[in-house]
Formats: C-alpha cells, sequence, structure tokens
C-alpha cells in the first residue's frame, strides 16, 4: 500500500481488518471506502432472501451474519458465518455469475458492513489484484468448510457432529448457545441436540446449564467427534 497521505479512517479501518487488502493501493481502499455503502444491522435483521437479487459483496466490520439453507420443512442447515475481515462466498458467486441467491444470510449479532455496489465489485475484481486475491481467499476458504460439512453430512453420525461442534466452539472450555441454536447449526432439530447433550451428560462429558454447555471430558469428546 502506498502511503504518500494518511488514509481516510474508513479506509484505514478496512486496511486493518481484511488482511488481503492491507497492502493494495491507497487508492483502492479509498474508492472502497468512498463508494462503498455503509450499513448497521441489528441482531436477527435478514440480509439476504434465497431467490433474491444480489445487490453487492459484502465487507463484514463487525459483528457475524449466518448464512443457512431453508428447507419447507422448517429445518435449517447453517452453511458458514462471515465475521470481520471476511466477506460472503455467495454473494461473490452471484455476483460473478449474474444469479439469485441460493440461501439466505441472517445477522446473527449487531452487524456492521460496507456493501460494494454490482458494479464497484467488478472493476475492481478485473482491475486490482489486492481485491482479486482477497475474493479468491473467500472462494477458497468457504468451499473448503462446505465440502467439510458435505462429508460430515454423508459420513459422520449427528453425535459425532455435535462433539466436534462442541470441540470446536469451546477454546474456553464453555459454550453460551441455545440447544436450538445447536440444531440449526448442524441442519437438526432441538429435540435430537437436547437428547444427545442430556446423553453427554449423563455419560460426564459436559455439563448443561441455562443456554450453556461447559465441557467436563474433552478428551472423550475428542474421541467420539473422530469416530
Amino acid at each position: 500500500m502506498d502511503s504518500a497521505l494518511p488514509l481516510s479512517p474508513l479506509a484505514a479501518r478496512i486496511a486493518t481488518i481484511f488482511p488481503a487488502l492491507a497492502n493494495a493501493p491507497q487508492a483502492t481502499l479509498e474508492r472502497i471506502a468512498r463508494e462503498g455503502i455503509y450499513r448497521k444491522a441489528p441482531a436477527g435483521t435478514p440480509m439476504f432472501d434465497e431467490h433474491s437479487p444480489c445487490s453487492g459483496f459484502p465487507l463484514v466490520l463487525a459483528g457475524s451474519i449466518r448464512v443457512l439453507q431453508r428447507y419447507p420443512n422448517g429445518r435449517e442447515l447453517q452453511l458458514y458465518r462471515v465475521k470481520p475481515g471476511e466477506s460472503c462466498l455467495l454473494s461473490g458467486s452471484c455476483l460473478l455469475g449474474d444469479t439469485n441467491y441460493v440461501a439466505s444470510g441472517v445477522a446473527e449479532t449487531d452487524v456492521e458492513l460496507l456493501i460494494l455496489p454490482p458494479t464497484l465489485f467488478q472493476e475492481l475484481i478485473a482491475g486490482d489484484e489486492s481485491f482479486r486475491r482477497h475474493v479468491f481467499e473467500v472462494f477458497g476458504e468457504r468451499l473448503a468448510a462446505l465440502m467439510q460439512i458435505v462429508e460430515a453430512i454423508a459420513y459422520q453420525k449427528l453425535d459425532q457432529r455435535l462433539a466436534a461442534l462442541l470441540v470446536s466452539r469451546t477454546a474456553d472450555g464453555e459454550i453460551h448457545a441455545t440447544h436450538q441454536a445447536l440444531a440449526d447449526d448442524l441442519g437438526s432439530v432441538r429435540e435430537i441436540v437436547s437428547r444427545l447433550l442430556r446423553s453427554f451428560e449423563d455419560r460426564g462429558w459436559v455439563d448443561l446449564g441455562r443456554e450453556r454447555v461447559r465441557i467436563v471430558d474433552r478428551a472423550a469428546l475428542e474421541s467420539l467427534a473422530r469416530g
């Protein structure tokens, strides 16, 4: 990134939050800050819906967005989360292919983001290597994660997937989430997840509280997750 002049506050924030854009030309960062549509949304806000056209490419500055597939029977399957410093795979895919969304996005927490209009997105993809690299990194990381989900659904039992989820989400030994939220992450239903969690508790692997799961025996959960 050239540094002839100090970056504007928003451009500097973009460079700090998005590693792939840290070395982007100053003109690119300033253009993103200037032409991007700044938006804030409270938790629970629908960010986009299945079958709707894509209005732009989001750069998440704060908060988290859940991207999920909804089914006619009311079940949901979480595909991935978009966190600060990340962008949405589906948005990029829709813009590049001129197609509508095939899934939905919901603000998991209060979110803050910049939405790059389609024209700006296309021009940056064509003309700026750092931005193009960021988009390709998004595709690579998200596709790898989606393949892991497909593999887990195809080959792992739900108790294995739940154990793996708990281990991955509880670096400090405790996860704060409802049983419904865990079921949504797994594409299952609350009753089954609650039953499995009670089974884990009976075995002495976890301790359950209100909207809380504390890991007691991480080794046992890791062993189950590995199958």
